[in-house]
């Protein structure tokens, strides 16, 4: 066998198999976020502009070869065989921001881990709580696969507990060590909308959702007199959506500026690379225009239509992933797509409310539009995930009983 043989068979494979109508879309959304990133970053220099595009380029590339690979594994052998060594990876993985590697950026969340501390040049950092809501969607599936193959109820409270009790540690330990509580809520909507899917009754959200609200208002309350609860800073990043002239200069000032760039960009924006607080340097422009707040960007500049186009795209990924469970040969395959289409629609949601002020401020960035190597490369990777379902379709005799 040729050399070329060897190098393009893998190819070929991918594209007999794989979901190239998924990764197309990936790589659609990748590029316009790219573009965007271009006109974000201008303001820098074009030095710093090219940093960025080029780190971002070079994460999408890996990315998409990381798509291709993921496409081969059959992640529910993996999962049922090594679940302890995946969890494992979870918890010392998060562990890791513990050490001198943690980072903070003075942002408040300890998220990042500063590879070039030990490997110098490394071109970008690694955000463990990213890459661990994917190991974390496979053991959840996995469980909840377990409770059915056993044929027990999953509403049931033992059932509830296993599943639930899972996904309260990893809040607990995301919580303890980053102090990242937008993160926090992206875990708990994969949680929710797997466990609905699963079937777990109306009942439990409403008593769990209810426990919640009540505990937190609880320990604000009573147990944080002192720093005057209404008006600690994350109590006031809720009370601003309701108010927009409480605090326009303090913690409503982010979003203020997002919905004056979305609102100045009206039908068709003001032009690509022209938008009046997109290219401005100064401390009264957008801010954080190439991460959390890159939809105000798109709105500015491409205005309504450009908006929904990124919105169309985007949605397209998460049916893409949708229909890919709907016709999974295994109810942990359907479970895994159905976490992965949770974690693109939470994050998705809570991003674009953010940027139109209706939701709070959270920290999180737009899937595939956002600057972040990370960030990017761990969506490709799920997706990957998803495109290996994909290749493993129902067996026929079995797809022809389904369809009765």
């Amino acid at each position: 066998m040729s050399f070329l043989s060897l190098l393009f068979s893998p190819i070929k494979e991918f594209w007999k198999k794989g979901d190239v109508m998924l990764l197309g879309l990936c790589l659609a959304a990748s590029g316009f976020g790219l573009a965007l990133i271009f006109s974000a970053t201008q303001y820098f220099g074009e030095m710093r502009w090219m940093r960025f595009v080029s780190v971002q380029l070079a994460a999408i590339i890996l990315g998409a070869l990381v798509y291709m690979l993921l496409t081969f594994v059959d992640f529910q052998l993996f999962v049922e065989k090594r679940w302890k060594l995946l969890l494992a990876f979870d918890v010392l993985f998060i562990l890791l921001l513990l050490t001198p590697l943690g980072e903070d950026y003075k942002s408040g969340n300890l998220n990042w881990l500063v590879i070039s501390r030990i490997i110098p040049k490394f071109p970008m950092d690694i955000q463990p709580n990213e890459i661990v809501k994917i190991s974390f969607i496979l053991l959840l599936a996995l469980q909840i696969a377990k409770i059915q193959d056993r044929e027990l109820d999953i509403s049931s409270v033992p059932s509830i507990l296993q599943i639930g009790g899972h996904t309260v540690f990893m809040l607990a330990l995301i919580a303890a060590v980053c102090g990242d509580f937008g993160m926090c809520v992206i875990y708990m909507m994969i949680f929710i909308i797997m466990a609905w899917t699963a079937g777990v009754r109306l009942r439990w959200f409403l008593l769990v959702g209810g426990g919640l609200t009540l505990a937190v208002v609880i320990f604000w309350l009573f147990f944080l007199p002192e720093t005057r609860w209404w008006t600690d800073y994350r109590i006031m990043r809720f009370r601003v959506i309701f108010d927009h002239s409480l605090d326009p200069s303090g913690k409503g000032w982010q979003q203020t500026r997002s919905i004056l760039a979305i609102g100045s960009g009206k039908l068709f924006g003001q032009g690509y690379c022209q938008g009046i607080q997109t290219q401005a340097a100064n401390s009264n422009a957008l801010p954080a225009r190439h991460t959390d707040f890159i939809y105000a960007v798109c709105g500015e500049e491409l205005g309504l239509v450009g908006c929904m186009g990124l919105l169309l795209l985007l949605s397209l990924i998460v049916l893409r992933c949708i229909w890919v469970g709907r016709h999974a040969s295994s109810p942990f395959n359907a479970y895994v797509c159905m976490g992965m289409a949770g974690m693109l629609l939470a994050q998705i949601t809570f991003n674009v409310g953010m940027c139109l002020y209706v939701l709070p401020v959270m920290g999180l960035t737009l899937p595939f539009i956002s600057y972040g190597g990370s960030s990017v490369i761990t969506l490709f990777a799920a997706m990957g995930i998803v495109s290996s379902v994909k290749a493993r379709p129902m067996p026929s005799w079995l797809r022809d009983r389904s369809q009765i």
